[in-house]
Order: C-alpha cells, then structure tokens, then sequence
C-alpha cells in the first residue's frame, strides 16, 4: 500500500467525515465561541485537505496556498476574539 493509496482510502474519509461534524457543530452551535472554533477547526481540516492533494498529485505548489490559508485562518480567529472579548466588556 502506498502513500497515495493510504490517502485515498483513509485520510481523505477522515477528514470529510470530520469536516460534516464540525459543520454541524457550526449549525447547531448554542454560542458564539462553539462557531468561532468550528470555523477555525474547518480552516485547519482544508490545510488538511490541500497538504493531502499536494502529496497525492506531487506538486509543491499547493503548499504556497497552505501557508497563506493558514495566515488568513489565525488572523479571522485574532478577529473573533477580539470582536468577543469587546462584546463581553460591554455588557
């Protein structure tokens, strides 16, 4: 079994298996925080994602769109904090 073998059949059900759950979670989440770490969790399941299909398809180039995703994803939870913990002194 090769690599790519392993990620067809165990890697890549995983993480849409974990994706569906946290969609769910984002859906019927009670607070604000629950949403923010979902969406959080999805951000880091498609650097997942594309990492997986860079070693799938041997290219490198899906690694520079990992790095820039992954930027964006810590900056939107540095926002949503922010934006919490101000919500939270207000009241």
């Amino acid at each position: 079994m090769s690599i790519n073998d392993t990620l067809f059949f165990i890697v890549f059900p995983s993480l849409v298996i974990s994706f569906i759950l946290i969609l769910i979670r984002i859906i019927k989440g009670p607070a604000l925080a629950d949403r923010v770490i979902g969406l959080d969790s999805m951000g880091f399941i498609a650097i997942g994602f594309i990492v997986c299909f860079s070693i799938y398809y041997n290219s490198p180039v899906f690694l520079d769109i990992v790095t820039v995703l992954a930027i964006i994803s810590f900056l939107g939870t540095v926002a949503f904090a922010y934006y919490i913990d101000k919500g939270r002194k207000d009241d």
